[in-house]
């Protein structure tokens, strides 16, 4: 019996065993740098490449707790800086949007160093003079700009869209083109009456007069975006799919609302009194 179990050892085949050892690094879920605030930034992967032909989205937003720019002192701090900008050779900033805590810009240049050096200098006099006026020091802008090319004549369109009326986007309508963007000197506007306001707050037109900004040169800015409609004063930034989307998300959340009624209704206790002292009311 001895024999038969040591032939039967023989027989087994040598099991291996995969060691694992401990890894360091590499792609795993929360690994990589920590925002610093509640979401991440600008991501500062390699920028894609920029031509001369395409025009560019770019945004920049300040800090937390810094006051609003939609103001007279900022909006003439930031009017001088653009105009100065446009003085650079190869870099152009053709139109833009000032918010409470970001800018819009969407700018022509002839490749990224213009872009970089370009909208740095931008950056630092809107800082330095800001500054000035809020009697502070420190950083003003959050994080570094985020930029976009806009590379079909529907995305220079929807941007244009997007930029010019992004003060309706976060609920400020006024009678016109926003003051606080270059909506007063553009061109493009459809000829249509301005619809009643209503659940939105007003803004009021500044006594300045239009920031001088730099003629377009791309075709797309030029042309080719005219040739997908004018662009209306009340025009949703984000066009007929954005507007049918809220319209399902509203639809949605009302029906939610409903049901969680009838069900509240539904599973509610019967109160004492319906039912009597002692017990279901006697029929007569």
């Amino acid at each position: 019996m001895g024999v038969k179990q040591s032939e039967t050892r023989r027989k087994r085949a040598p099991q291996h065993r995969q060691l694992e050892f401990p890894r360091h690094g590499g792609a795993r879920k929360g690994a990589g740098r920590k925002p610093k605030g509640r979401v991440a930034g600008v991501s500062h992967a390699a920028r894609p490449e920029i031509t001369a032909r395409y025009p560019l989205l770019v945004t920049q937003r300040v800090c937390a707790d810094l006051p609003s720019l939609r103001k007279l002192p900022e909006l003439e701090i930031l009017r001088g800086v653009l105009a100065e900008a446009n003085e650079r050779a190869g870099f152009r900033i053709v139109h833009f949007s000032i918010q409470s805590n970001h800018v819009h810009y969407i700018c022509e240049t002839r490749d990224r160093k213009r872009l970089t050096s370009g909208m740095q200098s931008v950056g630092v006099k809107i800082s330095r003079r800001l500054n000035q006026l809020w009697k502070r020091t420190g950083q003003v802008f959050a994080e570094r700009y985020h930029a976009r090319a806009l590379a079909t004549p529907n995305e220079v369109r929807q941007a244009l869209a997007y930029v010019l009326n992004n003060a309706q986007k976060h609920g400020i309508i006024g009678d016109g083109a926003d003051p606080f963007s270059s909506g007063p000197t553009f061109d493009g506007w459809k000829t249509e009456a301005a619809p009643p306001i209503s659940r939105a707050r007003q803004v009021q037109k500044p006594p300045l007069t239009p920031v001088p900004l730099a003629t377009t040169e791309t075709w797309l800015l030029r042309v080719g975006w005219r040739r997908r409609g004018l662009i209306g004063l009340r025009e949703i930034p984000g066009g007929q799919a954005a507007r049918q989307a809220r319209a399902k998300e509203e639809a949605r959340c009302a029906d939610l609302i409903q049901r969680s009624l009838a069900a509240a209704a539904r599973n509610a206790p019967r109160r004492r009194s319906d039912r009597g002292a002692y017990g279901p009311a006697s029929r007569h």
